[in-house]
């Protein structure tokens, strides 16, 4: 039987997008178990036992970095991000390396741009196969990489969003006319220029949940109150499963004005419910939310005030049925299955 160690270490923030990948690929190991694999978890030590006791764990010591983990035995290490800190050592266990995003190269320039590339390709000399989370992932990887004839397999995201029946209304929602988005509060979401929404239209809230303590969340506010927007804008800081259900059935819109994005896991859950989508036309945006989306070609406040309008003139019940159509397509019990094919042939 062929042993597999799964490294996660972005458990470590289960409420980041990493976070919430490692445990939807984990819980779908867990509903549908391999008789043919033996899979051990590779956890930071406040995970273990995260996908129940059927499975062996293996707790993350921060000398593991620079020494190894026994892993004699592995035959394939799936490493389910890029910059994991925690590799195998013996040559004989096969690396696979899921890669997410290149976005660092718009975030770095010059030579610290240069040694995260670098950091990144030693990672996939390593590696035996490399998967990717979507089709524009892949374009940016072949571009900036070196794969050598490795073998690469796109392998997109599922829907992430958790149905809660008779989900309340959260307390701090006092308005009904709202457009939501949810994320990591930082440059790359371009949460700013979606404020001359709400100068437009001074009856229209605002809600952006993810962590509020950033930089750029401070930035956001400042720029509220400048623009006179600042009772419209409300960051609600971290979501539960419940609110966040409430925001996105009850949400006027999604919108994603973002410049980088690796898949956009929020695009699906929202899609997933029929909701109109509003988005950046760059990076994997536009191949996640297909044709239906309604996409901001610039970031110029009066072309993104006319798209907004003329989206919801078009909208219709049925388009929002297509777009829970297309959003069928994405399911984390797919991503798990190709992923333990993924680990039968290697």
């Amino acid at each position: 039987m062929k042993r597999i160690l799964v490294e996660m270490e972005k458990l470590k923030n289960p409420n980041s997008g990493l976070g919430q990948f490692c445990i939807k690929i984990g819980e779908e190991f867990q509903k549908n178990k391999p008789t043919q694999l033996d899979i051990d978890f590779y956890v930071p030590s406040v995970q273990k036992n995260i996908f129940g006791s059927d499975f062996h764990y293996v707790k993350h010591k921060a000398f593991h970095k620079l020494i190894p983990v026994t892993n004699a035995d592995y035959d394939v290490w799936h490493c389910l991000q890029q910059d994991s800190h925690y590799l195998p050592f013996n040559k004989k266990t096969k690396l696979l390396l899921t890669i997410h995003d290149l976005n660092f190269l718009e975030k770095y320039k010059g030579s610290k741009q240069k040694r995260k590339l670098k950091s990144l390709q030693k990672r996939v000399d390593k590696a035996t196969a490399i998967t990717v989370i979507s089709k524009f992932t892949e374009m940016i990887v072949r571009e900036n990489l070196e794969l050598n004839n490795k073998p690469l397999y796109v392998i997109p995201n599922g829907n992430s969003l958790v149905i809660v029946e008779n989900a309340t209304k959260p307390g701090f929602v006092s308005y009904s006319n709202f457009i939501f988005s949810i994320g990591i509060i930082s440059e790359k979401k371009n949460f700013h220029s979606l404020l001359p929404l709400l100068q437009n239209d001074k009856q229209l809230h605002l809600i952006v949940a993810g962590n509020k303590e950033s930089a750029y969340a401070h930035q956001l506010i400042k720029l509220a109150s400048q623009l006179k927007v600042s009772e419209q804008l409300h960051l609600v800081g971290i979501v539960n499963e419940s609110e966040k259900y409430w925001l996105y059935s009850n949400c006027k819109a999604f919108v994603l004005p973002s410049l980088t994005e690796g898949f956009g896991l929020p695009v699906v859950e929202a899609m997933s419910l029929g909701k109109p989508i509003f988005l950046s036309n760059l990076t994997s945006l536009p191949e996640v939310g297909g044709e239906e989306a309604y996409y901001w070609k610039h970031f110029e406040p009066q072309h993104m005030i006319e798209i907004f309008e003329n989206g919801f003139k078009e909208f219709s019940e049925e388009k929002s049925k297509r777009i829970i159509a297309w959003s069928k397509q994405y399911s984390w019990e797919n991503a798990a299955k190709a992923y333990l094919e993924l680990y039968s042939v290697l």
